[in-house]
């Protein structure tokens, strides 16, 4: 097993990826930036774009927003609920959305 840690493989990713951009010569920055703007699924942003812009999505209201509530669980219930990773606490939300409201 590697002993290098998530945060040294972070690093020495950005350090490759930082080599490739600034060894990119002008020719072909052009040809990626040429390709870029002939993607009818990414056309650029225009001014009118921008105005219209807004940080984030507009909040839920308040009758729909999730409550924080603090509760006690058995630890085998929360090691399965995080076993999957990332998402525990949705996943948990939808097991008791289905076993409280049947759906």
């Amino acid at each position: 097993m590697n002993d290098t840690t998530l945060d040294d493989r972070k690093a020495a990713l950005r350090a490759r990826i930082r080599a490739d951009i600034e060894s990119t010569t002008e020719e072909e920055d052009a040809a990626i930036h040429a390709a870029a703007l002939s993607d009818p699924d990414n056309p650029p942003l225009t001014e009118d774009d921008f105005k219209r812009a807004r940080p984030g999505r507009p909040p839920l209201p308040p009758e729909k927003r999730k409550k924080q509530v603090t509760m006690l669980i058995d630890p085998d219930v929360l090691e399965a609920l995080k076993k999957d990773g990332k998402g525990w606490q949705t996943r948990a939300n939808a097991a008791l959305r289905k076993a409280v409201l049947g759906e």
